[in-house]
């Protein structure tokens, strides 16, 4: 008997142990195809309610059709939302050509936004959203910002997690949302949340906002300041990146506070606690030279592959 049982305490060590460093595989050329597709001049700097951010909402729908992802809560994967531009900042997102025109006779611009929105369905009856934002700066003063980092990596990112995890089933269930509108106060998550049928059941916001340009190798998770318990699962991941905790402590003054720096905030509003995945600024942040020539692409690499990781540790430690 003392045999048997120490020949299945062995295999369930090894088996642990395996599990723990487990290699993440994901299809590397198609990240990096997508991550270029979504910061192509083509789309113009997918500015919100712009021609080329209608192009990216098409394309990432495409690719949630073609993973395999459920829909969620409609018909279809993208989420329209109308919203409503006023005075000055009516004048900024749409300029017109003579300058000294008044405006003070110019009426409100109703403009639509859009989120794209699948899912992967969990064992049990809780949630787990992962967010990346579709849209950037457009066109200004005739030059594209293609966003590649700012937040075509987030969004191709999506891809490559949604894929691992239809192969590895998740215990939580799985929402990915491209959203819309970051760039001007997160409209589409805001939008997403606030229309969200299961909201009570939403447990972790996984927020990715900049994660492919990084040249010291160091990728942070933002967040554990505020919720504590999620930083066990996060510690100790074999990467060749390395993943730092903090930018969420209003009292350290070394390092700006990202609490409310992205998409992640609506949901940090509302108590529902959130890990946010990104790099600091770095010399092509919100500038032209924002282009897929000038991410890390080996670093893009591993961070999607430690942040699938992270979501896998997670969604197994969460109660």
């Amino acid at each position: 008997m003392k045999i048997y049982i120490c020949y299945f305490l062995t295999i369930t060590i090894l088996a642990f142990g395996c599990q723990s460093k487990k290699t993440i595989q994901i299809d590397e050329n198609t990240l990096l195809e997508n991550i270029k597709i979504l910061s192509h001049d083509s789309l113009e700097g997918r500015g919100f309610s712009k021609p080329g951010n209608y192009k990216a909402q098409l394309f990432i729908a495409n690719q949630f059709k073609k993973i395999g992802l459920e829909k969620v809560n409609s018909s279809a994967y993208i989420q329209k939302f109308p919203y409503t531009f006023s005075g000055k900042r009516r004048q900024r997102m749409f300029p017109v050509k003579n300058a000294a025109e008044d405006f003070s006779n110019v009426k409100d611009t109703t403009v639509i936004g859009g989120n794209v929105i699948g899912k992967i369905s969990g064992k049990i009856n809780k949630t787990i959203v992962i967010t990346g934002h579709l849209d950037h700066l457009g066109i200004r003063n005739g030059q594209i910002y293609n966003g590649a980092d700012d937040d075509a990596s987030g969004t191709a990112a999506l891809f490559a997690i949604a894929h691992y995890f239809l192969k590895n089933k998740p215990k939580h269930t799985l929402v990915f949302a491209a959203v819309d509108a970051e760039e001007i106060g997160s409209l589409g998550a805001d939008y997403f949340l606030k229309n969200y049928s299961s909201k009570e059941n939403i447990v972790l916001n996984i927020n990715m906002d900049m994660i492919a340009h990084n040249d010291s190798l160091q990728l942070y998770a933002c967040g554990t300041h505020h919720y504590p318990q999620l930083k066990k699962p996060l510690k100790n991941i074999e990467s060749p990146i390395n993943l730092l905790f903090g930018h969420d402590n209003p009292k350290d003054k070394t390092k700006d506070d990202w609490t409310f720096s992205s998409d992640h905030r609506i949901f940090h509003k509302e108590k529902i606690p959130f890990i946010y995945f990104g790099v600091e600024d770095h010399k092509d942040y919100h500038k032209p030279t924002d282009t897929f020539e000038n991410i890390n692409k080996e670093f893009y690499i591993d961070a999607v592959k430690l942040i699938i990781k992270s979501i896998e540790n997670l969604d197994n430690h969460l109660k």
